[in-house]
Parts: C-alpha cells; structure tokens; sequence
C-alpha cells in the first residue's frame, strides 16, 4: 500500500455528472452550504439556485449548459462542475470531464435511468475519471439497498461497492452507516447527522455489509485477502487507503447515499472526496501533460457575456499564472490574458492570479477556443484533448425576423457555435436557407432563446428542405431556338441536343458532337452552361440529375450569335424537352444506424416500419451489456423527427447516426403530394 494517499494535492476540480433531473443542482446547493459557501440552499423549482443561473435554466427548470462553482473545506479548494444531465446538452459534460480529478455520479434507485447512467458510466470508464455514486433522494427509497445495488450494477463495468448502509425505521431510511469508519449517523434535515450508538440488528448488517466490502477490496489486494481468510481485523487506515488506491485506480466505483434537497449525507460524501480524490498532479499525468514550470491550462467551456466580453474557462495543469500574462494555445494562437476570475456560479470574482489545480475564467482570449491547450512557454503546446461533437440528431431553418439584422444573426451564430460545438451551422446552397443543426428539441428551441435574449437577434425557424430531386425516363431530340430582335444586334442561338436518361447516381454529363462548325467552338461552353440552367428546376419542380445531354447540331449567325444567345437556346431546348421526357420524383434514401437498450428495440422496430423504414440488420451492440443496434434504410423526409420519437422510447438514451445511401423514385400519390406541397411553397 505504499505511500500515503492523504499527501497534500491542491485546488480540486469535481465533476457533477448524472441522468437528467438525479438532483445534480441541488447536490451542488447542498455541498455550497455545507461548506458555508452560501448562507442557504438555493431551489431549482424556485429559480433561486447558485447554478442553472441563466435565463434558459430558470425558465425550463433544467441544465442546459455547465456552470461551476468553488467551497473550501476542511482548508482544501474546490471547485464544482455541474454538468447538463439531458442528453442534448451532453458536449458541456464531455468537454470539460478529461480535466476533472473525480466525478460524483448523481443517480437514483429508477430502472428507467439505467440506460442513462450506463452512457455516463461509460464515458469516465473510458476516460480513466475515478468516480463516486452518490444514490441521491435516498429518503424517498422504497426496496432494500441490495437490491438497488443489484439493479445498478450492470450500468458499471466495475464493481460498485458500497460505503454506507441506510438504518431503517419502520418504511422511512432515517440514517446510515459508515462501513468504513464503522459508526452510525442519524440524518437532520439541513444539519449535520449525529452520530449515534451502533447496535442490535444494525451492527449484524454492518458486520455483514463491512466484510462484502472488504471482500471486494481484496480482489485487489493480497494482504487484505489474506488477513480476511484469518479472520483478522485489518486497521482502519489501510481500508481507507484502499478505498482511495481502488478508487484512483478504476478498480472499484464507491457508492454513498444521501438526500441533497435535504443535505443529508453531504459532509461523509465531502469527507470521502477530501480523502480519496486525486489532485491535479494525478490528471495531467494521467492526460500525458508534459512536466513544465510555465502555466499550462485546457480550454473546457466558452462563454459569451452580455456585457463582459469572451470568457475562457480551463483547469490550469501545472505553472503559475498571473493577469496580463501571454498565451499561446495548440493552435498557434497567441493572445493575452485580460482578467482572471475565480468561477462562482452567476459571482466570479477577481483574482491577480492562479497557480496549479485552480479552476477559472480568463478574459478576451478572442483567438482561443473550447478544446485549446494553452501555455505560458513560446512554442506551442501539444492538443492533450480532443472532444468531437456529437452527430447532431435535428436541425430547423432559421431568418432573421428583419433582413437588416442578417449580418448580425451570422455573428451570433458563430459565437453560439463557439460556446456550443455540438450546434452547427449550414448554408443549404439550394434553398440559401442557413440550416441549424442540434441534438434535439430542446437544445435547438435553447438556441433560439439565446440568439434572442443574449445576443439580441430575432430569428424565425421552419422546417428545412428535404433534397428531393427528378430524374427522366425516357430519351428524346430537341431543338432550342433563340431569336430575338430589337435594333442594332439581336441574339441568334439554335442547337439540337439529344437527352437521356443515365443509370442512377452517376449525375449530369454534357457531350458534343457537332461537325461542320455548325455550332462554333467558342459557344459550345455556353450550351452547356445553358443546359445547367435547365436542369437547375425540372418539370416537377427539384433540380434534375442522371441526365445526359449531347450537343449534335445546330446553327448560328456571324453576327446576332452570342455566348448569351446560345445559353438561352440550350436553357429553352433542355425546358421544353423534360416534361415529354416521362420525368419522375426522386427523395434521399439514408442509411439509419440506432443504438437503445434492449427492451426498447421492439417499439423502435416498430417506430422504423411506421417511417417506411427497412430494416437491414439487428446486432447486440458491441462491448454494450443490454444494447442493441439497429440498421435501416429510411426516406430523409422520415428521419426529421425520428430523435423525438426515439428518445421518448427510450427514456432518452437512444441515439442514432444516419448517412446518405442513394436516390430513389417516389410515385403514386405520395409523389403528387410532395409535388403539390413544393408548388404551394414556391
């Protein structure tokens, strides 16, 4: 067991991660009012907590964006992430988890979140975060903690060991026992729990609940094991060094209990942190950060102030840093630092500097972005993190209420894509709309909220365009004739072309085969040009593809004969020839990739049958204990609100991923309807 764990290891940066709506917020309340960070909890109902501070939480009473906050206790720093719980907005959590020393998984004894805390599970299982549970609203639980335990345990693929054990009365879980510290606590609401006599029927489970403990910390530890088999006694400090040595290692995930709306079993989970997590000399190690004296910091969240400008905020690494100081980031980006903020919630506070371990904001670093690396060295530092967004899920078109304030919707959306990298951006060169993608409902309606209320833009949204296109079935020979003629030059232009159909996705190929020099050499670019036009809107009313087009004869005049004049010809020519041409509607085909728990693929089965899906192949998903994965081919027009549809089957864990296949005919009166509803539009 070695050295001792307890060494002192500087300012600590905690992740609050958990399913949506575990009471991650309201641990954050508890934990700051504990510490004496505030003077009273704050309510998420009331809009009255120290996190969630921003208009949007308020009003949907929801983490839609990571906020932090700091404490000292015990005469140790610390400062709290509390991460979104919805899946929609899950790259805040992602992005700033690589550079916390620990998280605090947040859940609660419901079998419906287990898919949920199995996704976050996975996440710090991969990254290497250790990891506390804290089962949470403990006061509400009705079944034994085994059987919680049991039905928590899969979502881990290490084992979840419990620290504590809840003292029954009657149905009500008034207090615990701590497994480690062999004591029993009755809770008080809003007080710290009193320590009370360990007896009858509860030391024979803590007898019994300690040795389970033990047991499994011997999986990992000879001595331990051996002393167990002897039926010996092990000191308490070698347990607790153990636990800390387990936990750090990945070997085991500890389980605590409590309630956070009524702060009990906040002080044994902060206890357990202040002895057990690592700090932050353990995560850059563990990050492959190289040993320096200069200040090196990541980049885990962007945010653009109403008033204040651009604000950074990173986990310093190593080094020292001062206000003013000059960064240069893994980009090659330099700039220098202008304000240093402690993070508190919706109360930074200003600081001259920071040193190794803290967690804060750094102001106008206009060059630098989420993900950076940034350091106090001259050359630039090495990407120690890369977090891709997510695939977005949904998208909606969006205008500026007024056409003066475009520019201005560009740079907000820009901005918001900065803050947010899981929201993208896209020009529909069709429709010119801008296209804004999203990971649901929720988080593209939070967007709109934000470009109104913080970067005071009003935007429209409808729905986007599906990329219906027409083909032909048939061949035909057309002329297109262009006469015209008002004094002085006129325009002269005449070609013949032959049009036909092309097997499907090999797109447009224009040929000639002129001789003669009945058509001039130097107009022939222009009918291809002019035939371009055509095809941009065909007969039914989408652009035209699979068509070729030769050039074989024409005439021209030596003097009305202009490159515009043929365009117009072959425009003319390709126009009149489509709709004899037996044209045909054709919609996007893609290839559907969901991922849900098992019990849900039946209804997703189901949901893809209903969306004219065609179900390619279902497999277990790999390296997924109770997933499913399941591939499908499915028209673009049924895939735009198939996330809504999927994530309420699935308590919102599903997800899926989709890729164009191919082109295919629409006929019948599905084709007159898309018909119609594109003339109507236009």
């Amino acid at each position: 067991m070695g050295q001792d764990v307890r060494s002192p290891r500087g300012p600590r940066c905690i992740a609050l991660v958990g399913p949506f709506q575990s009471g991650k917020t309201t641990l954050l309340e508890a934990i700051l009012a504990r510490a004496g960070a505030i003077p009273k909890a704050g309510s998420v109902d009331a809009g009255t907590s120290h996190g969630d501070a921003s208009p949007e939480a308020r009003q949907h009473k929801m983490s839609v964006g990571l906020s932090a906050a700091s404490v000292t206790f015990m005469g140790d720093s610390y400062t709290f992430v509390d991460c979104p719980g919805s899946v929609e907005f899950t790259h805040d959590m992602r992005a700033a988890l690589p550079a916390v020393d620990a998280a605090i998984v947040v859940c609660e004894a419901d079998e419906k979140k287990l898919p949920q805390l199995q996704i976050i599970l996975r996440e710090l299982e991969d990254l290497g975060i250790p990891r506390f549970l804290f089962l949470n609203k403990i006061d509400k639980a009705n079944k034994r903690i085994r059987e919680t335990l049991a039905t928590l345990q899969p979502a881990s693929r290490v084992p979840l060991v419990l620290r504590q054990i809840p003292i029954w009365n009657g149905e009500l879980i008034e207090g615990f026992v701590d497994l480690a510290l062999e004591r029993a606590f009755v809770y008080r609401e809003h007080k710290p729990s009193e320590v009370v006599a360990l007896e009858g029927g509860n030391l024979d489970r803590e007898k019994e609940a300690r040795f389970s403990m033990l047991e499994k910390l011997a999986d990992h530890d000879d001595a331990l094991m051996e002393q167990l088999l002897e039926d010996i006694q092990p000191p308490r400090d070698a347990v607790f060094d153990d636990l800390a040595r387990e936990l750090r290692e990945g070997l085991i995930c500890p389980v605590l209990l409590g309630s956070a709306i009524r702060e009990n079993g906040v002080l044994r989970l902060m206890k357990a942190l202040r002895h057990e997590a690592p700090g932050v000399a353990e995560t850059a190690k563990r990050l492959g950060a190289p040993q320096q004296k200069e200040a090196l910091a990541y980049v885990f969240k962007t945010v653009h102030q109403l008033h204040g400008g651009k604000l950074s905020m990173v986990r310093l690494l190593s080094g020292h840093l001062a206000d003013g100081a000059t960064l240069l980031s893994s980009a090659g980006e330099s700039g220098r630092v202008s304000g240093i903020l402690g993070v508190n919630g919706a109360h930074d506070s200003k600081r001259s500097s920071a040193d190794a371990g803290d967690t804060i904001a750094l102001g106008k670093l206009d060059a630098v972005k989420t993900g950076d690396t940034l350091t106090g060295g001259k050359t630039a530092p090495a990407v120690l993190i890369k977090v891709e967004p997510a695939a977005p899920v949904l998208a909606m078109s969006i205008a500026a209420n007024d056409r003066k304030d475009d520019v201005k919707l560009g740079q907000a959306l820009i901005r918001l894509n900065e803050e947010d990298p899981s929201l993208t951006m896209v020009q529909n060169q069709r429709t010119h709309d801008i296209v804004l993608w999203g990971q649901g409902e929720m988080h593209l309606r939070v967007a709109m909220e934000r470009l109104k209320d913080r970067f005071g833009v009003n935007a429209k949204s409808h729905p986007t365009a599906i990329g219906y296109q027409e083909t032909i079935r048939k061949s035909i020979t057309q002329r297109g004739r262009h006469k015209k003629q008002s004094g002085g030059h006129g325009q002269f232009g005449d070609v013949v072309l032959d049009i036909k159909p092309m097997p499907r996705g090999t797109g447009f190929e224009f040929a000639e085969k002129v001789v003669g020099g009945a058509v001039p050499r130097n107009y022939i670019p222009a009918v291809e040009e002019g035939v371009v036009d055509a095809l941009a809107r065909g007969p039914l009313g989408f652009p035209v593809i699979d068509v070729h087009v030769t050039l074989t004869d024409g005439s021209y005049h030596s003097v009305d004969s202009s490159d515009l004049a043929f365009r117009t010809a072959a425009r003319i020519g390709v126009a009149e020839a489509l709709p004899q041409c037996a044209p045909v509607l054709l919609e996007p085909i893609h290839t559907v990739e969901i991922v849900c728990p098992t019990e849900a693929t039946a209804k997703i089965n189901a949901i893809l049958s209903a969306r004219r899906g065609q179900i390619l192949s279902f497999d277990t998903r790999e390296g997924w204990n109770g997933w499913d994965c399941v591939r499908a081919t499915m028209p673009e027009a049924e895939i735009g609100d198939l996330i809504v549809e999927l994530r309420s089957a699935t308590a919102g864990a599903g997800s899926f991923t989709r890729q164009f296949d191919r082109m295919a005919e629409v006929s019948g009166r599905d084709a007159d309807k898309i018909i119609a509803a594109h003339r109507d539009a236009a």
